[in-house]
């Protein structure tokens, strides 16, 4: 299921223009005599530019559903940007596709007497875009292809390696112009994992990361600018989130999996690739998935939380502690719901359950305010 582009530009608009949004901007009714009060509080995140048009569909969603009183204010920065936010306690909840490394990890307890939570909310497929003049027929690529040519190994569109994967579709003798990102990134932490997976001069030379040192191409701030490049460029081949190359109107290609079929993007093909056990801790990478069907270039996107959220100096009462945990909750619940209209996989059940999981040990001073939210949503409702 697939979002119109009409409404997914009108989403992106708000996070695109200036990075960032505050969701809400309606005239709230009153409350019912006899409905939940919920405390008038902001809360304020920061990340991922991946999943920022679901979040702000999530904001304005919530927003209506607290009458108001909760607007939740999401800045699309990129993962290496929501990290460092996050690790600064200058923000209330962080939203990466990269999990925090042991090394933050161990920062993160040792700042705030607690774990720092990597909190699945969604799956997103990295999509392969192109711009191939004269090309209408979706094209093929298995790992040999992406990796050689992201090495700079393989450098013009013809050559026999790309044709062999595409028999019938004359490919241009065109320069490939790699587009890849410049900033801290959690879709380049997926696309770079896979690389690293599958092709082993890239595991030696390069390996994964938010950011590397790429051998070749022109780096975009964010996803809106990868696409930006491709677009405006013949020849060029990037990676990006599946959304914005939905947006973008960017042909994509399919992919061959390390079952040997060749998986379009797709919701169904990204929610296969992470038919697998999901750890406590939340952290684990799915891509070249074992998934017969699955997509191979996906991955978990992440709300990043402190266990303690009274030494997070971005949360300074326990209105916006409790209002904070109800709204993850909400998230990972009912707000799965609008994720598959904005072409986001739905998170597994077991996902769900480990999500909610670390909610439910969130404290405010001690007090275990997410045990008693989800106790009180599962008893008395929104």
């Amino acid at each position: 299921m697939r979002m119109s582009k009409v409404l997914l530009a009108a989403l992106l608009a708000t996070t695109v223009a200036a990075f960032g949004f505050a969701g809400g901007g309606k005239e709230q009714a009153a409350a019912p005599e006899g409905a939940r009060e919920f405390a008038r509080v902001e809360l304020l995140g920061a990340g991922a530019s991946f999943p920022a048009p679901l979040i702000t569909a999530w904001a304005d969603e919530y927003r209506d559903l607290t009458r108001g009183a909760v607007t939740i204010n999401y800045q699309s920065i990129g993962s290496g940007g929501g990290v460092r936010q996050f690790m600064e306690q200058t923000i209330m909840f962080g939203a990466s596709e990269a999990a925090l490394s042991d090394a933050n990890a161990e920062l993160a307890k040792a700042n705030t007497g607690g774990v720092a939570y990597n909190m699945p909310i969604t799956l997103g497929d990295v999509a392969m875009t192109y711009n191939l003049p004269g090309v209408t027929q979706q094209l093929v690529f298995n790992p040999d292809t992406i990796a050689g040519a992201f090495l700079g190994e393989i450098t013009r569109w013809n050559d026999p390696k790309i044709a062999a994967l595409n028999p019938g579709v004359n490919l241009p003798n065109l320069p490939i112009q790699i587009a890849h990102r410049s900033d801290g990134s959690g879709t380049t932490n997926i696309f770079t994992n896979y690389l690293t997976k599958v092709n082993r001069t890239w595991a030696d030379n390069i390996g994964f990361g938010s950011s590397v040192n790429w051998p070749v191409g022109t780096g975009g701030n964010g996803n809106e600018g990868v696409a930006g490049i491709v677009s405006s460029t013949p020849g060029a081949l990037g990676y990006n989130s599946l959304v914005y190359a939905v947006l973008n109107e960017i042909a994509y290609g399919k992919v061959v999996n390390n079952s040997g079929r060749t998986i379009d993007p797709s919701l169904e093909a990204t929610s296969l690739a992470a038919a697998v056990q999901i750890p406590a801790d939340g952290r684990i990478m799915l891509t070249d998935t074992d998934a017969r069907d699955g997509y191979p270039i996906a991955g978990f996107a992440w709300a990043l939380v402190y266990e303690n959220l009274d030494r997070n100096s971005a949360i300074t009462n326990r209105d916006q502690a409790v209002e904070l945990t109800r709204f993850l909750y909400w998230t990972i619940t009912e707000g799965q719901n609008i994720n598959e209209s904005l072409s986001f996989a739905r998170l597994p059940t077991d996902a769900q359950a480990v999500a909610e999981q670390m909610l439910s040990t969130v404290k405010w001073q001690g007090e275990p305010v997410g045990r008693q939210v989800i106790d009180d949503i599962k008893a008395n409702g929104w």
